[in-house]
């Protein structure tokens, strides 16, 4: 059966323009909150196919989505890696040992090793396709190399990134050796997700806006497009979605490049600027501003703003970044049916 997302993705006609949320298996619904406290901890979650698969499923049925994503975590790449990931209350995830030298990179396990770890997650992806619906989509995900080697380097979330982009300038050839440890995995980890049933792949680079436009393609944007052109030349019909958020000044002067298909748009950069720049290349997807769901009559008003810009062709409604945990579910019910609704399906 033909799913309306993977077409959309592939730039194909399709009856209306779908619709999906980053973190939509989220805090925001009290089923997710449900499952998750039986869990026990985030990671337990993460680690349990069972559980994961059921929090995947959640918006689908309830909000209405084209498209589930798989539940997971983009740092259970580093954890398996050998580095010690924990979730703090209030604070995030944090590693206990930081990567410093070339000697602690030296110690992490990478390649077919690192990624044949992970087989929760691909018993979650089994699990998921033999219960959603054959016209939606699975969503795999992974995060950009970037992204990852900020945690892995700062020990936790940082608003700064002064320990990687002090390395980022004094040591470069140290942080050019861990995003290609992690590419590699990577590399590997999205394979097995495809083998194990995912319809497209999508990277997250969540914290692109912390390098300088003049340094992105160096330091993060060709890594992802080197983990594109991977997965491209073993799954040619297999959609891949870069994400990187925060970076108009990149897209602006024309440096977006890359065997992929979609390009998501976060909410800081103008839809406008994107279809100029990139729209005749790519599918663009998104780009809501995620706040924006507090409030039925402005989500309304973007939705149509959105639309009119796009006109539904070579086009995914999303938030230009995640749903927060205290939205209304009958808002983010709202943005869906809204989306439906200005493009064609209502």
């Amino acid at each position: 059966m033909s799913k309306i997302f993977v077409d959309a993705c592939l730039g194909k006609e399709t009856p209306y323009t779908p619709v999906w949320m980053m973190r939509q298996a989220g805090r925001y619904l009290p089923e997710y909150m449900a499952v998750r406290a039986e869990a026990g901890s985030f990671l337990d979650l993460c680690h349990d196919p069972k559980k994961a698969c059921e929090v995947t499923l959640q918006p689908v049925d309830i909000v209405g989505v084209d498209a589930a994503i798989l539940f997971s975590d983009i740092l259970v790449i580093p954890d398996e890696m050998g580095m010690d990931l924990s979730f703090v209350k209030g604070e995030g995830p944090k590693f206990s040992d930081p990567l410093k030298t070339q000697a602690d990179l030296d110690r992490l396990i990478g390649g077919q090793e690192a990624a044949s770890k992970l087989t929760y997650v691909y018993d979650t992806i089994k699990l998921i396709k033999e219960q959603l619906a054959e016209d939606k989509a699975l969503i795999g995900f992974t995060g950009a190399p970037w992204t990852l080697a900020t945690y892995m380097i700062e020990g936790q979330g940082t608003k700064t990134y002064n320990i990687c982009k002090k390395m980022m300038y004094s040591n470069p050839e140290l942080l050019h050796n861990i995003l290609a440890k992690v590419t590699e995995v990577v590399k590997l980890y999205m394979e097995k997700q495809i083998e194990a049933g995912i319809d497209v792949v999508q990277i997250f680079d969540s914290w692109a806006a912390a390098i300088e436009p003049s340094k992105y393609d160096e330091f993060s944007w060709k890594y992802m497009v080197e983990i594109a052109d991977y997965l491209k030349s073993k799954y040619p019909d297999i959609p891949i979605i870069m994400f990187p958020k925060g970076v108009p000044a990149f897209i602006e002067r024309g440096l977006v490049y890359g065997n992929f298909d979609v390009f998501g748009v976060d909410w800081g950069t103008p839809m406008a600027l994107a279809k100029e720049k990139l729209g005749d290349k790519y599918v663009l997807q998104g780009n809501m501003e995620p706040c924006r769901l507090y409030s039925k009559e402005a989500t309304t008003a973007c939705v149509e703003a959105i639309q009119e810009i796009m006109g539904g062709k070579r086009h995914i409604f999303n938030l230009g970044h995640g749903i927060l945990p205290d939205v209304p579910v009958e808002n983010a019910k709202h943005f869906v049916s809204e989306c439906q609704r200005v493009s064609g399906k209502k």
